[in-house]
């Protein structure tokens, strides 16, 4: 277990450029010690000015190394305006000359979550020649529920020790998920999350308050075991935490 550093921001806006430069860094630092790159996003609004950051300000990304995975999609088609590779396209993957082979999205057009899951089980297995996979980041967002990816409160999915990906059922609309599972994050070399606004203040104060272990709060349960995990707050977001509002 390892204690999670914690960077506030005056906005979102701050904490997305400065989570982007930490990124940056880590996408040159894999390209020249391993030669290939991976990397996972999240879904949600939340990261959109990451992804423009990291588009626009770091035109010397090598991204002919890069490889790009998903955290979690809905079961729905990928023009869909809920699909979190249709949101990752227009805001990063459409302005950047990555190669599409280097692209990992969810199969989407299968017909059902499960088997969308087990075809990205097999990406992986294939991808990872057969390791349980070592992503060098994993950027995650926070819902107000405490759910991360789609990781929800009390779902079965917190307790799959021996699959990479699973279907998950979302409180909300759309419910039909797929998710990338806690032993597939936690072996990241590197965790972010990427959280803004007063709203998630209550889910906040779960993650960190929370034992680990607590299956209420999927987000506490985020702690890699041979990596580093780092929270990305603005000032809206963090006043609920008082010992490290300010940092």
């Amino acid at each position: 277990m390892i204690d999670p550093s914690v960077r506030v921001l005056p906005n979102l806006e701050g904490a997305a450029n400065a989570l982007a430069a930490t990124v940056a860094t880590s996408i040159h630092e894999a390209a020249e010690r391993r030669g290939r790159v991976t990397l996972v996003f999240s879904g949600g609004s939340t990261p959109r000015p990451l992804h423009r950051a990291l588009a626009s300000d770091y035109e010397d990304l090598p991204w002919t190394a890069t490889h790009v995975f998903l955290g979690d999609e809905r079961h729905v088609p990928r023009d869909s305006p809920h699909s979190n590779y249709a949101m990752l396209s227009e805001t990063l993957l459409d302005h950047v000359r990555i190669a599409p082979e280097n692209v990992h999205p969810w199969a989407t057009d299968l017909p059902r979550p499960e088997d969308t899951a087990d075809a990205m089980e097999l990406l992986l297995k294939e991808f990872f020649e057969g390791r349980l996979p070592r992503f060098d980041v994993i950027i995650l967002g926070i819902g107000d529920d405490g759910h991360t990816a789609s990781l929800f409160p009390n779902s079965p999915a917190l307790n799959v020790p021996d699959r990479l990906a699973v279907a998950a059922r979302a409180p909300d609309e759309p419910r039909e998920r797929m998710t990338l599972t806690l032993p597939v994050i936690n072996n990241a070399r590197a965790v972010h999350f990427l959280v803004a606004g007063a709203a998630k203040r209550h889910a906040l104060q779960c993650a960190f308050g929370s034992p680990k272990g607590m299956q209420s709060c999927p987000a506490s349960l985020v702690n890699p075991t041979d990596g580093s995990l780092t929270w990305w707050l603005d000032e809206e977001a963090a006043a609920i935490l008082p010992d490290v509002a300010g940092q």
